[in-house]
């Protein structure tokens, strides 16, 4: 049996369900930190996206294997499937939003910029004039009302919470040069669905190309101009992320990370971690450990 990293679940401390159609949840920050102390401890969502408004206080997101201060006013966008945990400062207060992948997918339809807004998590600085408040309070009002207009209302407030966070993303990112769009991106976001159930399967390029029915080299490009890194490297740093969150978040042994991981050797994990992190696999614990302390 696989073992568990991480837990997972639909709503913080709700058994995992899945999230279909237009799945989205509004809720005060504190519902769920007050009674945890204000420390919401490292899970995952499988198929949630969430965005956070903090109005006063600020705290530490620990993302993966990263640590984000912030302060209020901002907001944290965290994408479906990433390993989250917080701890807050006593008395912080803001809202949690939380959007099905299912959903987001419909609105990238409709905005393909949309697309690289969950592309990873992220604090972002709001300005006193931001329209986020005023969003999310008009948004939580349709959310238990039926009235005519209901659910044209509640994707108006949805979408001016989204296209502020877009540009407020964009805006952070801006030496990083334009988001690529159009078919490349395309081919990379079905390659990456690809190594999310394939990675631990450690296959070739041209096994890659095959199952996406394109040849390796339209592979390689499209990850060139899309991701700005070749296709295996892109599987490369699937494979690092999950040997973080077993090195962080479980008890595994290194050995048993590469097995888990799909490495017949360890001592081949060993120098696969190293070469990619820079340290090795239990300097890389230890480091994450005294650091926490």
């Amino acid at each position: 049996m696989e073992k568990t990293v991480v837990p997972s679940f639909f709503l913080f401390g709700e058994p995992p369900q899945a999230a279909e159609g237009k799945f989205i949840h509004l809720e005060a920050l504190d519902d769920r930190t007050r009674p945890n102390d204000w420390n919401i401890r490292a899970h995952a969502h499988g198929d949630l996206n969430h965005v956070f408004h903090l109005t006063t206080g600020g705290g530490t997101m620990m993302a993966e294997d990263r640590r984000v201060a912030f302060t209020a006013p901002c907001l944290l966008v965290v994408p479906s499937g990433v390993v989250h945990g917080f701890a807050y400062d006593v008395g912080t207060a803001g809202s949690v939003l939380t959007i099905a992948d299912s959903y987001l997918r419909d609105l990238a339809t409709r905005e393909p910029a949309f697309a690289g807004l969950f592309r990873a998590p992220e604090a972002l600085a709001l300005a006193k004039d931001s329209r986020v408040e005023g969003a999310l309070e008009g948004l939580a009002r349709e959310l238990v009302w039926a009235a005519p207009g209901h659910a044209a209302a509640v994707e108006a407030h949805l979408l001016t919470v989204l296209v502020e966070a877009l540009r407020l993303s964009v805006s952070a990112r801006a030496g990083e040069g334009p988001a690529a769009v159009g078919g490349h991106a395309a081919l990379v976001a079905r390659f990456r669905e690809l190594v999310e159930a394939r990675y631990r399967e450690h296959l070739s390029l041209e096994a890659y190309a095959d199952l996406l029915g394109v040849t390796a080299s339209r592979l390689r490009t499209a990850c060139a101009k899309a991701a700005g890194a070749a296709p295996l490297k892109l599987v490369q740093d699937r494979i690092l992320l999950e040997a973080k969150r077993a090195l962080l978040y479980s008890n595994m042994t290194v050995a048993e990370a590469a097995y888990h991981l799909g490495f017949d050797d360890p001592a081949y994990f060993s120098r696969f971690f190293a070469k990619a992190a820079g340290v090795s696999p239990r300097a890389f614990r230890e480091g994450a450990r005294a650091e926490a302390v």
